[in-house]
């Protein structure tokens, strides 16, 4: 999941950064809660902040084993499933707004960048796969605004796997904080927006964004959804719209094949690589 002080921010980006905040960076350090998102109301979410700090799990591995070409994941936390895509020999990056994940990440052998997804990033447009996962599509607090910057991110026909809340229709917009305890007066980084969504909620959204449904299925008590962009490649609705595609003439045939194609998925990621850390750029080249 993508949140100390909030005098440390990269550079260009005015007000804290909740991500960035004590509780969050210390957990990171330590490997383990507890650590909450508390609701203005008192409810808490508990974080699993054990799970993000561990390797990928089998459930995770099920997710990477469906990314395509060059991967953006997109509130990378400490950069276990960065990590793991290294290790299988897959471009990758990911981008989180805590200082202390991108730090983590790079001591896994991961690229990451200090930098929230509404900012610039390398290769926009470029990217095959994008990972929204362990609640991360509801950074910012609009769902909305955020699948809009994910096609923006992603190749025409690109891949977005969504993790959703599980067997349940939510779709809630709040503003938390983290706190390290349950305790209703423990001590809170600055409040900041977030979103929680059920699978039919994403679906909504998606559809309203011009996103087609490519699958969904639940693992280990956890659920995800596969969308394509729309100027993707075909999802199971589009499959008689495919099917008349391929009675047009060549030419036409061989100018939609090549507007598919991926890029050059090493240029991609060598485009992002630096010669030393800093927050402009990736920090995981030792």
């Amino acid at each position: 999941m993508s949140t100390a002080h909030g005098t440390t921010t990269p550079p260009g980006v005015p007000g804290p950064r909740p991500w960035s905040a004590d509780p969050y960076s210390d957990a990171l350090v330590t490997g383990r809660g507890p650590l909450f998102l508390r609701r203005t109301d008192g409810w808490l979410l508990p974080l699993e902040v054990e799970r993000w700090c561990a390797r990928a799990d089998a459930v995770d591995l099920t997710v990477l084993g469906r990314c395509e070409g060059t991967v953006l994941d997109v509130g990378c936390g400490p950069g276990r499933l960065v990590a793991e895509l290294a290790a299988r020999g897959r471009p990758a990056l990911g981008i989180d707004v805590s200082e202390a994940a991108v730090a983590h990440t790079a001591r896994l052998g991961g690229q990451a960048l200090w930098r929230s997804v509404f900012e610039p990033l390398p290769g926009e447009g470029r990217w095959d796969t994008a990972l929204l996962l362990d609640g991360n599509v509801g950074i910012g607090g609009d769902p909305a605004a955020l699948l809009r910057r994910m096609a923006q991110l992603l190749t025409p026909g690109g891949l977005l796997i969504v993790e959703t809340l599980a067997d349940v229709d939510v779709d809630e917009r709040v503003s938390v904080h983290i706190v390290r305890v349950a305790d209703p007066r423990s001590t809170a980084g600055p409040a900041f927006p977030w979103a929680r969504l059920g699978t039919p909620a994403l679906l909504r959204h998606a559809a309203s964004a011009g996103w087609h449904r490519e699958g969904q299925w639940s693992a280990g008590g956890r659920s995800f959804v596969a969308l394509r962009n729309r100027d993707g490649r075909d999802g199971p609705d589009d499959r008689d719209d495919r099917d008349d595609r391929e009675d047009r003439d060549d030419r036409n045939s061989r100018s939609t094949s090549s507007a598919a194609e991926p890029p050059n998925s090493t240029a991609v990621i060598n485009s992002q690589r630096a010669r030393k850390p800093s927050p402009e750029s990736p920090v995981a080249n030792r």
